[in-house]
């Protein structure tokens, strides 16, 4: 048996997804942001070192600088001290050493560090209980990076390891991609803004709520167009005054085929439509295409499947967009599973889990009900059980592949 809402001809994640890629532009915009203000920014170019890091040999740890051929002496004379940032600098003779704290600047007659654990002081004279060999200890010059290195490649995501790294080499500014701004509204006229009254038949509207932490986690400037009623007139006038204002248009709800469905038409009438239904579940009704110059992404109505669709297909899109030329690849585990899992033949699904360890191997529990329009079950997961597309039903205890969502673990 087959999935019932699958259609002949529609087109996999993967072949969605080529296309989507293939039909978005690269941004050629960038800005100049400081060190401080460039954390989850894409880099514009290549970043390279003015500096060797580090720039002068230094300690490894607390204990005390001294020359290997010394070995055979009894005890060495302590002639000074060498602090971070407060160097010894004098020349160091025969059967004399230096007191040396870690990334304290390692005088050029020594050729090693010893740690104080072994070592017996006795006013200014040392014993060496365990010698250390020629450069143990000790961080020489370049160890890390090198003047002229490539530190960072165009198209980088910065993380806070990178922000450290450039902080280092004493770069204070980067070109970054300017940020793209994303407008998004929802249609439906039984959606009701937070704060606002229920009437029967109508609930609170959390698909602009979703998109908003979404679009934020994405690195995109968000704008939020509010609810659009269930009107082809008042739908088509917010997307030309979305295409007007945003690089990309991101709606939820009115793409099926119901009579109060009207995103698809009115884009075929003011826009392009590139695709629309992917074989896919939760989110098979996906519209994608362009009105002018901004690219349209239509997200079905359903919670659940607004943020699959959202981190299978808008992510990786906003990603090229921002110039992230290697985007991250989703992370994918095997599990053990804890109960039957039901599905048919016909779209790759991804249904909601709760993964951890036990035992040494990863288990996956269902997060309950897979209605997409629950997002409780959402909520409580940390990663997506994803089902390919000819698979049918797993049986209690299979193991299955699972994409880890966020941070969760």
């Amino acid at each position: 048996m087959t999935d019932t809402c699958t259609s002949p001809g529609l087109l996999t994640l993967e072949q969605a997804l080529t296309q989507i890629l293939d039909n978005l532009p690269e941004s050629n915009a960038y800005e100049r942001l400081s060190l401080k203000n460039s954390l989850n920014r894409i880099l514009y170019a290549d970043i390279t070192s003015a500096l060797n890091i580090p720039s002068f040999r230094n300690s490894s740890m607390d204990g005390y600088a001294l020359n290997a051929q010394n070995k055979q002496k009894s005890t060495l004379t302590v002639i000074g001290t060498s602090w971070a940032g407060k160097p010894f600098i004098g020349p160091v003779g025969e059967g004399e050493c230096v007191r040396i704290f870690t990334g304290g600047y390692v005088p050029d007659d020594c050729d090693c560090v010893v740690m104080q654990e072994n070592v017996l002081r006795t006013e200014e004279t040392i014993q060496v209980s365990a010698w250390p060999k020629h450069e143990e200890n000790i961080r020489n010059i370049a160890d890390d990076t090198h003047k002229g290195q490539t530190l960072l490649s165009k198209g980088k995501r910065l993380k806070p390891a990178d922000i450290g790294l450039l902080a280092s080499c004493g770069i204070a500014d980067v070109p970054v991609y300017r940020q793209i701004s994303v407008a998004y509204f929802s249609t439906g006229d039984e959606l009701v803004s937070i704060g606002q009254q229920l009437k029967l038949g109508q609930i609170f509207d959390s698909n602009r709520y979703t998109l908003h932490a979404l679009l934020n986690e994405a690195g995109v400037t968000p704008i939020d167009m509010g609810v659009i009623p269930d009107n082809p007139t008042a739908v088509e006038a917010a997307l030309l005054s979305a295409s007007e204002q945003c690089d990309v248009i991101i709606t939820s709800g009115g793409v099926s085929v119901g009579e109060a469905d009207f995103i698809t038409d009115v884009l075929e009438k003011i826009g392009h439509v590139n695709l629309w239904k992917i074989a896919i579940k939760p989110g098979k009704p996906l519209v994608f295409g362009h009105i002018n110059k901004a690219a349209f992404f239509g997200l079905p109505g359903n919670p659940v499947s607004v943020m699959i669709t959202f981190q299978q297909i808008v992510a990786p899109a906003l990603e090229k967009m921002m110039g992230n030329r290697k985007p991250a690849q989703p992370i994918i585990l095997q599990a053990r599973t804890t109960e039957a899992i039901i599905k048919q033949p016909g779209r790759k699904e991804f249904q909601r889990g709760f993964v951890e360890s036990k035992h040494g191997e990863l288990i996956v529990h269902s997060t309950g009900g897979q209605g997409s329009h629950m997002l409780s079950s959402m909520s409580k997961a940390n990663c997506l059980i994803v089902l390919e597309q000819s698979s049918g039903s797993v049986k209690k205890g299979q193991y299955v592949n699972i994409q880890l969502l966020g941070k969760s673990i």
